[in-house]
This record gives structure tokens, C-alpha cells and sequence, in this order.
């Protein structure tokens, strides 16, 4: 089936709001507030974290700007309206990441990296992983993102020292996969036939099962 046409066909406000609440509710059981010190258990293990926390910090940066971004792609029919809804409740999350990220850094007294003036996304593109170029697109490439994202968290958590930043890490990592999970149940429930979540897994073994082709 036509990814266009089907978005054309079935797309309405309501409906992405409705897979987007997908999202919404992993935040919501979500993120542990760490507003208080985080103590590390040594000056090694301190590092090992804060230079883990601050990769973490750099890609939540990036897909805080990737939807900005395509925000400014999306045209303003019904289609784009429906991606622009999603868009902005994933980003919230994001928002809120970055956000308890840079609070565990600087708990740990290191420097929060700084958000760039813009990230490149053209290895995305280049793959046939999405684009900017059409409403669609643009959903099939916050779907790659948010894929590698979740792929992300799972590896570099695992390296982290501190068990309350691994609690939070894990809980970024599981809404990581919500945003994946809701981009698909927007397709799904535009009329295209597909897996709302195609594998038991987010990896990078399965990681083709996710994405979606242009």
C-alpha cells in the first residue's frame, strides 16, 4: 500500500493523538525525579558515567532539533497537522530527558554538553530511512531516530556505574521505544498494514524490523 495514500485516505488529528498517547503514557510512569545529589561510587566510576550521561545528553539534543526541524518541512494539510501532532509529544518527552540528564550531570559535578546549532541527519536520508521531502517521510525518519535511540540506551546503559542513573537511563531507554511504538501505531492506524511493534525486541540485530523503507 501507498504510505501517502494511506495517510491521505484515514489521517486525522484525533488519530495521531491517540497513538501519540502511547508515548505519553510511558512518561508518565516514567522518568525518576533526580533532582538530588547523585552520589558515584568512585572517581573512575564517576567518569565512566559522566562521559556515558553526556553522549546520552548529546543525542537528546539532536532529537530535540530534529523536530523543530521537520516541524518547519511539514506542509499544513491533514497529514502534516498529524505528524506535527506526534512530533510535538514525542518532543515534549525529549524535553523532559535532556532535561533530567543534564540535572544528573551536574549532580555528579561534571558540564552538561550544549545543544549545536543543528545535527546531521543525512546518513538517515541516504539509507532510504526517511526524508524531508514529504509528510511522510518526515514520520519515517522520527522513526529511525527514535529507533536508534532506543537501541542507544539499551547498549549504554549497561556501562553505567550508578544504580539510581541506570534506573533513569532504562526509563528514557523504554520511552525511547514508545516513540518508536507510536510512530508505527500511526501508520497502523492510517490503514497501513504493519506490526505495531515487530519484534520482542529494540536491537541493533532487529533494528530493520523497526524502521521503515522511503
Amino acid at each position: 500500500m501507498d504510505f501517502q495514500n494511506a495517510f491521505t485516505k484515514k489521517s486525522s488529528r484525533r488519530q495521531v493523538l491517540v497513538s501519540g498517547a502511547i508515548a505519553g503514557v510511558a512518561s508518565a510512569f516514567g522518568l525518576p525525579l533526580i533532582a538530588e545529589k547523585v552520589d558515584a561510587q568512585s572517581p573512575i566510576n564517576k567518569q565512566n558515567d559522566l562521559k556515558i550521561l553526556n553522549g546520552a545528553l548529546y543525542y537528546e539534543h539532536q532529537a530535540i532539533w530534529a523536530y523543530s526541524f521537520a516541524a518547519g518541512k511539514l506542509t499544513t494539510t491533514d497529514v502534516g497537522k498529524a505528524v506535527l501532532a506526534l512530533a510535538l509529544r514525542n518532543q515534549a518527552d525529549h524535553k523532559q530527558h535532556r532535561d533530567a540528564l543534564a540535572a544528573a550531570i551536574t549532580s555528579l559535578g561534571g558540564k552538561p554538553v550544549k545543544a549545536e546549532a543543528k545535527y546531521d541527519v543525512s546518513s538517515y536520508i541516504k539509507r532510504g530511512e526517511g526524508n524531508v521531502d514529504s509528510d511522510v517521510n518526515i514520520a519515517k525518519l522520527a522513526l529511525a531516530l527514535e529507533t536508534d535511540a532506543a537501541i542507544a540506551y539499551t547498549q549504554e546503559v549497561a556501562k553505567l556505574k550508578t544504580p539510581k542513573l541506570i534506573t533513569v537511563g532504562a526509563s528514557i531507554g523504554s520511552t525511547e521505544s514508545a516513540h518508536a511504538a507510536a510512530i508505527r501505531a500511526t501508520f497502523k492506524s492510517l490503514g497501513v498494514n504493519l506490526e505495531i511493534v515487530p519484534a520482542a525486541f529494540v536491537s541493533a540485530e532487529n533494528r530493520d524490523a523497526w524502521v521503515l523503507k522511503v
